[in-house]
């Protein structure tokens, strides 16, 4: 699955919800709805959210440093997960709070036709953000389903857009739904009950993209189908034999490391080996452009030392040999 930023999903959702903020709050200031109130910061809360993925997005752009030698690739996956942070404190604890507070101090809505009309236009303008996450999403997910894409995609802008989105949308209804009870009932208390739910909503969808994010930073391997393609590539079945091992790291949602031991004959000769190695990083990268670092190492296959699996000592992560004693 190619990787890609969603630039476009990325913008129409910051336009949308400026807007949508904006009238938010003109809305609250004339009705005094808590869900309102909370709706607007939800939009504003948005509208920073999308900036910080524009803005991971330049900064992973820098070219690599000696201090840096891999890039700054996996700034995208930093500033994704700041926006889950941001969605979880400014837009979802503060609803749960004022929802909270509605509920023990509920007041009539004054001019309910703002709120109304300011949800009907939130829902319009939501919908077309939405509905262009979604196009560019459907370009790249082929045949997964939401859930997968969502999980398995190495770029975080499209899947935070599109859970933003999606809350958002819910979120504009329970408004709808807390206001439109508190007008057939007259009871203000209905109010507060749809701004705590947006809370928790927004509280749920943090979580998701904290979890996701969170699996990007610790470092996710290539995907099954890129897996494949690369060990294709490398056996060219004259002179690499077969994949001893490999491991595949994203230092970011559209640079792959690569580093496998490979067989090779064990009367090759070095300039043979090294032959084989080039062409085989050729390979690599003509399969999976992606491809930024490969590391190969030749070897001599053996049936005995495969036999007895991998050594957890060798694996990163895995015991430590060392460790007695410390």
């Amino acid at each position: 699955m190619s990787a890609s930023g969603g630039t476009k999903a990325i913008v129409a959702a910051l336009g949308a919800n400026l807007a949508i903020a904006a009238s938010k709050f003109v809305a609250f200031a004339f009705s005094g709805s808590s869900s309102m109130l909370a709706e607007g910061v939800h939009s504003l809360a948005d509208s920073g959210n999308q900036f910080l993925l524009l803005v991971g997005g330049k900064k992973a752009q820098r070219e690599a440093t000696p201090q840096h030698p891999f890039g700054y690739g996996r700034e995208r996956f930093i500033y994704a997960f700041l926006v889950s942070i941001v969605l979880f404190s400014v837009g979802g604890m503060f609803a749960i709070y004022e929802g909270y507070e509605k509920i023990r101090h509920p007041h009539d809505l004054e001019h309910w036709y703002w709120p109304v009309a300011v949800l009907a236009f939130a829902i319009i303008a939501e919908g077309f953000s939405f509905r262009t996450a979604i196009k560019e999403s459907n370009e790249l997910r082929g045949k997964l389903s939401w859930k997968e894409f969502i999980r398995r995609a190495k770029a975080p802008e499209l899947p935070v857009v599109l859970l933003e989105d999606f809350g958002a949308l819910i979120g504009l209804v329970l408004a709808l739904g807390g206001v439109g009870l508190s007008l057939l009932t007259g009871d203000g208390v209905w109010d507060g009950i749809g701004t705590l739910c947006i809370g928790i909503l927004l509280v749920l969808i943090a979580f998701v993209l904290a979890a996701e994010t969170k699996s990007l930073l610790l470092g996710e391997a290539a995907g099954i189908e890129d897996v494949k393609k690369i060990e294709a590539a490398l056996v060219d079945g004259d002179t690499v034999t077969r994949v001893i091992h490999m491991r595949t790291l994203h230092l970011g949602p559209e640079e792959l490391l690569i580093a496998a031991k490979i067989a090779v004959q064990h009367d090759d000769t070095a300039t043979e080996i090294a032959t084989a190695i080039d062409a085989a990083e050729a390979r690599i990268r003509a399969a999976v452009p992606i491809a930024r670092v490969i590391y190969l190492e030749p070897d001599i296959y053996s049936e005995v030392a495969a036999a007895k699996g991998p050594d957890p000592s060798a694996t990163p992560g895995g015991p430590n040999p060392h460790a007695a004693g410390h």
